[in-house]
């Protein structure tokens, strides 16, 4: 199959790309950088170098594809425009296209407190106050049409590789304050998988997904306050509960909120179900992560303990 990865050079986008190479589609990425190029490249893909921004650059990355998939971090509203075009040029192609959302739609503000609320893809839910303006792009997606085969994923946090963005920022805020800072009670989580797991859901979406189906990819959960302590024990030093305000001077305003003020759990049944998907048995365990050199790197500046 012919599958453009838009965003390819990002950590789940890279991710996505080497695995449908693996499986042996012919696979076109849209990177921004001649570095994030070469690692297309490397992978064993074809690249075109440019920004969802550019329309241009974006037609000729598409231009012929059987399957798209959306991979890039953008604003919601750049987002939201980005695959309204998209979708509009592969109007009557048959083309699949795998928008990537996340399990944040979903998410509850409980200031570190445990949620016991928790969704599958097909459970009714508030959208989030801070990212739900991403539903309105999810449902563009899923009501496509037009021989546009449109399904929308939702991985939780995704982990892996050093890659994990929430623990990585556990680490720098030892790199800025001299300890593993959490809010509140930090009992509160995302659901999350490992970034092989979710890219492997993508595969077998584009495979067989249904047109206008939504799909999780989730296989654990572990708290915020735990893997605050895991950093910590790794840097040796100490990891300390904040409030609210002192979070923002941490991570600042939309960091705070979307990432560590909230509980978003998620269930994937029509994932494991339609598609079989399965994470692997060695990479269900988020702690494993902890300790990555790639972490570390970005605590190097921590205060001798």
């Amino acid at each position: 199959m012919r599958v453009t990865v838009l965003g390819a050079g990002g950590y789940l986008g890279s991710a996505v790309t080497r695995r449908l190479v693996s499986d042996g589609h012919q696979v076109t990425g849209l990177v921004r950088s001649e570095r994030a190029a070469e690692r297309v490249r490397e992978a064993g893909a074809r690249c075109v170098l440019g920004d969802l921004e550019d329309t241009e650059r974006t037609r000729v990355a598409v231009a012929g594809a059987q399957a798209v998939v959306f991979a890039p971090q953008m604003t919601l509203e750049a987002e939201h425009e980005a695959v309204s075009g998209v979708l509009r040029q592969l109007r009557g192609t048959g083309a699949a296209f795998l928008f990537t959302s996340g399990t944040g739609v979903l998410s509850r503000r409980t200031d570190g407190d445990w949620s016991e609320d928790t969704f599958a893809e097909n459970d009714e839910f508030e959208p989030s106050r801070y990212i739900g303006a991403r539903v309105e792009t999810e449902r563009s997606v899923l009501a496509a049409g037009d021989g546009v085969r449109g399904m929308v994923v939702r991985p939780g946090m995704i982990w892996g590789h050093g890659g994990c963005p929430m623990i990585r920022e556990f680490y720098r805020s030892a790199a800025s304050t001299g300890e593993v800072r959490y809010l509140g009670r930090g009992l509160n989580l995302y659901s999350n998988v490992h970034v092989d797991d979710v890219a492997a859901l993508y595969a077998l979406a584009l495979e067989s997904g249904t047109a206008g189906a939504v799909y999780h990819a989730v296989s654990g959960e572990t708290n915020y306050r735990t893997l605050a302590q895991a950093v910590a024990r790794d840097l040796g030093v100490t990891s300390r509960s904040v409030d609210f305000a002192e979070a923002v001077k941490t991570w600042g305003k939309f960091p705070a909120l979307v990432y560590f003020a909230v509980c978003s759990r998620a269930r994937a049944p029509r994932s494991r179900g339609e598609l079989g998907w399965e994470p692997g048995a060695d990479r269900l365990d988020i702690m494993t992560d902890i300790g990555h050199p790639a972490y570390r790197e970005a605590a190097s500046a921590v205060p001798p303990g």
